[in-house]
């Protein structure tokens, strides 16, 4: 079952993968509530739950159109709450039946605060919090739940800046395949956060962790990597 806004394409991806489909904004509670009511007429289980909408936000805090922070914390952040809210019953049925499991696709920006992209990374935050709570909250209940942390991932939403195409800049940009695969073992294999790739990003959120002050003022001359 297949989510999202453009028909078109979800029509066309559908066709090719045997599956349904369903148009809706999930940055609107009103969709997301429509879309599981009709997702609930047809299948009163559901088995997998993967929140993966993202919206990007490039800028900073001083600089950034509030509509963008707003629309980023509804597109990355609640729009995975409500989503999850709203097939929770469909994922407490397969839970009972053999399992199920929920997937919150975030961001290393999600544990490591990138200043030129300080909405995005403030509501991967959030999205990494209420995943990590939410995991808390349904111990026990056969709902497992999974965070993906990608570095940069080379979509059309993010153009591969000539940085990336180095030896050096290889190493912090994977492609939506391998991006898919680790979403695909972390449930198989039961893994509660992945982060890919795993080097150089957890060793980032380590120093964050570790070292606040000192990673702060590193990342305070970072830039948002862009074409010339």
């Amino acid at each position: 079952m297949l989510v999202a806004r453009r028909e078109e394409q979800l029509q066309a991806l559908a066709s090719e993968l045997g599956g349904e489909y369903e148009v809706c904004d999930v940055a609107e509670r009103a969709e997301v509530e429509a879309m599981a009511a009709r997702v609930r007429d047809r299948h009163p289980a559901v088995r997998l739950l993967v929140n993966n909408a993202g919206f990007l936000a490039p800028g900073t805090f001083a600089d950034v159109e509030l509509d963008v922070v707003e629309a980023a914390f509804r597109v990355n952040y609640l729009g995975g709450v409500w989503t999850t809210r709203s097939l929770l019953p469909e994922l407490r049925t397969a839970a009972a039946d053999g399992g199920a499991h929920i997937v919150n696709v975030a961001s290393i920006g999600g544990v490591i605060a990138f200043a030129p992209a300080s909405a995005y990374s403030a509501s991967k935050h959030a999205q990494v919090a209420f995943s990590r709570s939410l995991r808390a909250a349904l111990r026990g209940t056969g709902i497992n739940v999974h965070t993906v942390m990608p570095g940069f991932v080379t979509t059309p939403g993010f153009p591969h800046p000539t940085i990336f195409r180095t030896r050096v800049g290889r190493r912090f940009v994977v492609g939506p395949e391998e991006t898919a695969r680790a979403l695909v073992e972390s449930v198989e294999r039961g893994r509660a956060e992945v982060v890919v790739p795993w080097f150089p990003y957890r060793l980032g959120a380590v120093a964050q962790a570790l070292f606040p002050t000192l990673t702060a003022r590193v990342l305070a001359t970072a830039t948002y990597p862009k074409e010339p």
